[in-house]
């Protein structure tokens, strides 16, 4: 399910691309036609079989080139933060309930990432004018999320997790983050799934980098779930 989803992301990515190769002599043209006319350079867009062609102008090629984003997108970011939060009050017990050093390199290499993809997250929607929420809105509706976000983990997940030590917090912790990522791979994928989403080049990349990157996770966390049990 994974394989063909990435699949349709890379299909997508190439055939943006390939939009932008078919129209870069168009608009190669049309800006050295500016430079020897005073009018406006324009280019001739093939109507359907019946239909008369219709000229674009830069501004319309550019849009076609340069996909913008969506409602689908936005929510996406701010949904991904409050999923990221969580992750790092997660990765903030390992601290002082764990004695493996490899689950504390682990956490240790979660928290930079996902504090780096929140400030990337926050500042892609305030530079569109959009709400980027912060921790505390975070832990204001926390309880909330619980039951909307995939794979965040309930209240007494949590607390459950706050209240062991060793070997047994260990594993749990490794079952919550392995559910927790694989919520994240499903956000992903229920951007790209949907029409008009997932298609500006920011937050194509950022969205397959999250991808990309917690599937390596999922399986280094498996691993050292298996070595546990």
């Amino acid at each position: 399910m994974l394989i063909l989803c990435r699949n349709n992301w890379l299909e997508r990515s190439f055939q943006t691309m390939n939009k932008a190769i078919l129209l870069t002599p168009f608009l190669t043209l049309a800006c050295l036609s500016n430079n020897f006319t005073d009018e406006e350079p324009r280019i001739l867009q093939a109507g359907a079989p019946g239909e008369a062609s219709r000229s674009l102008d830069l501004q319309e090629l550019t849009s076609i080139v340069q996909p913008t984003y969506n409602q689908a997108d936005v929510d996406f970011m701010q949904g991904m933060i409050h999923h990221h939060n969580q992750a790092l009050e997660m990765a903030s017990l390992i601290q002082v309930r764990t004695q493996s050093t490899e689950l504390y390199d682990l956490g240790r290499r979660i928290t930079i990432s996902q504090e780096d993809e929140i400030v990337f997250m926050r500042r892609w929607l305030s530079s569109r004018g959009e709400d980027a929420p912060t921790s505390e809105m975070h832990h204001e509706i926390g309880s909330q999320l619980d039951m909307l976000m995939p794979g965040m983990l309930n209240s007494d997940e949590m607390e459950a997790l706050s209240k062991i030590t060793g070997q047994p917090f260990d594993r749990l912790f490794l079952e919550g983050m392995i559910k927790h990522h694989q919520g994240a791979l499903t956000m992903v994928a229920t951007l790209f799934n949907t029409s008009g989403a997932g298609e500006e080049p920011d937050i194509f990349q950022f969205a397959y980098h999250v991808d990309s990157d917690q599937y390596i996770e999922i399986e280094r966390m498996a691993a050292m779930l298996k070595a546990r049990r």
